[in-house]
């Protein structure tokens, strides 16, 4: 019980430092609305969709936005904001308090899905009242949405964690993440459509796990007839759970493997 109040007190912390960080708010938290903004502006003319069922620029890109923003808050905003950790002794001054390796998880995990959940919350509303997208209605798709957003910002965190070792240190841990997300999102259906790619791209993109978790986000989000334009010809669900299950199970090894906390009996 300790260690779970211990964690919540961090969860408080690191979500209070992530908001004074006017980098991390602008490049993690607000950089999908962003995005939607311009792309919504600039394609207002346009309409995408079969006919007869067109919709707008903001609802066509709504679901990658969210998906991105996974991507952003998990993975991005832990990998840099550990390896930081790690380069200006942080980690190493925490490993000689009695704070359990957990709780330090729990914070940081926390504050994950305290940001992502804002920052889906954002876009909806913006979405919603700015841009009058059409949100669905009907409670299986919000379950939808409720499983692909916790899977998918679970696992973005953990890969993060797991990739917070990748740089050599904390001052190039931008240089080092930054790119990986942004080819990811590039190749992953969040500003292109997915089925305007090369066809080998498409199986490249499908490795990883941002592919999947649009294409959850697509579901819920885009008309049935947008479905046929997926690969296979539909939603594809169960491989959105089985995919990005099986990265967060890789995660979840690497950082079991890689992960250094200076007090080994903690």
């Amino acid at each position: 019980m300790n260690t779970i109040a211990l964690g919540a007190s961090r969860i408080r912390y690191e979500v209070t430092t992530y908001f004074r960080q006017g980098d991390s708010v602008f490049f993690t938290f607000l950089f999908p609305l962003v995005m939607l903004t311009i792309f919504s502006v600039a394609f207002s003319e346009q309409s995408f969709g079969p006919p007869g069922a067109e919709i707008s620029a903001a609802a066509f890109y709504l679901p990658g936005m969210l998906a991105a923003g996974l991507l952003l808050s998990g993975l991005q905003n832990m990998a840099i904001d550990i390896a930081g950790e790690k380069g200006d002794g942080t980690l190493k001054r925490l490993g000689g308090t009695p704070l359990p390796v957990l709780s330090y998880f729990i914070g940081k995990i926390g504050q994950v899905f305290v940001t992502g959940i804002l920052q889906a919350a954002l876009l909806l509303l913006v979405a919603r009242f700015v841009f009058q997208v059409e949100l669905p209605t009907e409670p299986e798709a919000w379950l939808t949405f409720a499983w692909v957003f916790v899977l998918g910002v679970t696992t973005a965190a953990i890969l993060g964690i797991a990739l917070s070792g990748l740089p050599r240190s904390g001052k190039s841990a931008t240089a080092v993440i930054i790119p990986i997300v942004l080819v990811l999102q590039f190749i992953s259906g969040v500003y292109l459509g997915f089925s305007q790619l090369p066809e080998w791209l498409q199986h490249v993109a499908s490795v990883f796990p941002l592919k999947w978790m649009a294409q959850g986000m697509r579901a819920v989000f885009l008309p049935g007839s947008f479905e046929s334009v997926e690969p296979g010809g539909d939603w594809n669900l169960v491989g959105v759970a089985v995919v990005t299950g099986i990265w967060f199970v890789a995660g979840l090894i690497v950082t079991r493997l890689t992960f250094r906390w200076i007090r080994k009996d903690s």
